[in-house]
């Protein structure tokens, strides 16, 4: 089984103030996503380099709601957009959901804009320690939207994930420690926190 950083998310109470989030603090422009059917969810997306992306996210108030929890605990999100999630990528699912802790989800299948994957979501929506831990998720073929984005000269530096039992977290799915530029901590509180390169140098999305 393999795992790497996929994404990283940023959740809005509407997908307008994500991508304000993501521009402002980046000074770049998002490009344009596309509505997630099965979770009555839309987003906007930005390269970050080879094989990996950031996502801005919110509830689609022109969608039918889902008659299940929506991933990224969407449902329960309120106050401003941050920082919220993030997502590997795996070539074996099954796998990668035995090696995770107990509600990392059941998987679902997905279809946008051409990509398609699976993805493991929890029942209630709310990944294990509260968020704090990645979603799994594998793609069909070679499609990935990073190969499809525009290069906007945005890398990624470093991901930090904090949380009170970070150390815990951490033996319940021992792949997180092989993961590159990205450190998990403890802190007073769940949080995803990352550095990213610009063309304007080092600049910061918190939780």
């Amino acid at each position: 089984m393999r795992v790497e950083l996929d994404h990283i998310v940023v959740s809005g109470e509407t997908l307008a103030e994500a991508v304000a989030c993501v521009e402002e603090a980046l000074g770049v422009e998002m490009q344009p996503g596309g509505a997630h059917t099965e979770m009555g969810t839309h987003n906007r997306v930005l390269s970050l380099g080879p094989g990996l992306y950031l996502e801005a996210i919110s509830i689609d108030p022109d969608a039918t709601a889902p008659n299940h929890a929506r991933w990224y605990a969407l449902d329960r999100f309120r106050g401003k957009a941050r920082t919220t999630n993030w997502a590997l990528r795996t070539d074996d699912l099954s796998a990668a959901c035995d090696a995770a802790p107990d509600g990392i989800g059941a998987a679902m299948s997905f279809r946008r804009n051409g990509y398609v994957w699976d993805m493991a979501v929890p029942e209630d929506g709310i990944l294990p320690y509260d968020g704090a831990c990645p979603a799994v998720m594998q793609w069909t073929g070679d499609q990935h939207p990073s190969k499809s984005l525009p290069d906007c000269g945005c890398r990624l530096e470093r991901l930090e994930i904090q949380h009170p039992r970070a150390v815990e977290m951490m033996t319940a799915f021992p792949e997180l420690l092989r993961l590159p530029k990205v450190r998990i901590g403890p802190g007073p509180r769940p949080q995803v926190r990352a550095e990213i390169i610009t063309p304007h140098g080092l600049r910061y999305l918190r939780g």
